[in-house]
């Protein structure tokens, strides 16, 4: 009887041990990073501050579209804001804020306290309409041409850098 449960214990302890070892050449990263180059589906997304749902196709009339997923509550969508302002002014990008998962209020107070750089404000109330376009985490940034093609994203708030190599993407 004793052998029977050394038996067992011995074939768990393997098995436990296989599966382990099995698991560190797997690669746990998850990135959105293949998503570059693809085109965007047809997705709907509510209109933040109007009734009614704004068609992802209507970026087609744009020559670049910013799509950008933020929170009032999170801290560094508040730190990237500004570069969203300084980006506003280029007559050749449209932004396009998705608000996720936020207050309305708070969401509101944010923008009348950092300024509004969104030529059109969506809402995302749940984070399931985001997850469609790879989203995970806020901020994140995706950078569309007008034939809604992926161009570029950015996972976290926007820098320095981003900008300028946003504006010379969208100069061209």
């Amino acid at each position: 009887m004793k052998k029977k449960y050394l038996v067992i214990i011995y074939s768990i302890a393997i098995f436990v041990f296989v599966v382990l070892y099995l698991s560190l050449n797997k690669n746990n990263v998850y990135t959105t990073q293949e998503n570059i180059g693809k085109k965007i589906s047809v997705i709907q997304l509510d209109y933040f501050d109007k009734p009614g749902e704004f068609n992802i196709q209507e970026i087609s009339n744009f020559n670049f579209t910013l799509l950008n997923f933020w929170a009032s509550w999170c801290g560094p969508c508040r730190k990237e804001h500004k570069y969203l302002v300084e980006l506003s002014s280029n007559s050749n990008l449209k932004i396009i804020g998705v608000n996720f998962k936020d207050d309305k209020k708070n969401a509101m107070e944010f923008l009348k306290e950092m300024g509004n750089p969104f030529f059109i404000l969506t809402k995302d109330p749940e984070g399931k309409k985001s997850v469609n376009f790879g989203i995970y985490g806020i901020p994140e940034t995706i950078l569309i041409n007008k034939d809604l093609k992926i161009l570029k994203k950015y996972v976290g708030p926007l820098s320095t850098k981003d900008v300028r190599e946003i504006q010379r993407i969208v100069k061209k």
